[in-house]
């Protein structure tokens, strides 16, 4: 792990120590004793902040992350927090995995080859996101789930977002940043009714920074990808 954290750049540890700082002062200072949210917590940015630099070892933690807030989320009755992060999120994560050890750019493991959809799949994969997302309104429903057109809503936008990172695509980020402000909203409704879940929502705005971080990085990414297969192509 140290290896990998020292290639990150100044901003990148702004933004990483900041959102540990943030989530463990916030822990503390509310004598949480939940532990598990700490470490999910902690575990997700360090994930996020590698998934913003293409280096397949954010895909690994965001597979650790999933079962820790799929625990999480069930003890608040997030059921489809946990569904989704469970049963979709880590095994999208896993493929993202695969994909991405398959892709490396130019051989480098520690970065991965950005890729562009076509139209044809974006039309395709969105509208297998919302066959996906009514199906699991009425699922939702049956178990009573807390929040529940919150919770649809998120199941929608993680969707978009955990696909879009197996594709290798730099709009996963802002699929992310949508998923993130509906988690904010759901785990600041969670904290009316007790602060130990404050530590969470924390985490969320900590993502949605990362995660917003990450869609100018794979910008700049694909960018200087792109220029150097022209340049390759030219000679």
């Amino acid at each position: 792990m140290l290896q990998w954290l020292k290639k990150l750049t100044v901003i990148e540890w702004l933004i990483w120590g900041g959102s540990v700082c943030a989530i463990v002062v916030c822990f503390l200072v509310f004598r949480n004793t939940q532990y598990h949210y700490l470490v999910g917590s902690l575990i997700g940015v360090t994930a996020l902040i590698f998934v913003s630099k293409g280096n397949p070892i954010g895909q690994i933690l965001t597979i650790v992350f999933a079962v820790f807030y799929g625990v999480i989320s069930y003890s608040f009755r997030y059921y489809g927090e946990m569904i989704t992060y469970l049963a979709l999120s880590a095994p999208m994560a896993v493929a993202a995995l695969v994909s991405w050890l398959r892709n490396p750019y130019k051989g480098d493991k520690n970065e991965v080859k950005v890729n562009t959809l076509s139209a044809r799949e974006w039309g395709l994969f969105m509208t297998a996101a919302v066959v996906v997302t009514v199906a699991f309104y009425f699922i939702l429903w049956a178990m009573q789930t807390t929040n529940l057109i919150i919770s649809t809503v998120s199941v929608f936008t993680s969707f978009v977002a955990a696909y879009l990172t197996a594709r290798r695509s730099r709009f996963y980020a802002v699929g992310y940043a949508l998923n993130d402000i509906v988690l904010i909203v759901m785990w600041s409704l969670a904290c009316r009714e007790s602060l130990t879940y404050l530590p969470i929502a924390v985490c969320f705005v900590a993502f949605l920074v990362l995660d917003l971080y990450g869609f100018i990085n794979w910008s700049r990414i694909g960018r200087r990808q792109s220029e150097a297969k022209t340049v390759t192509e030219g000679e």
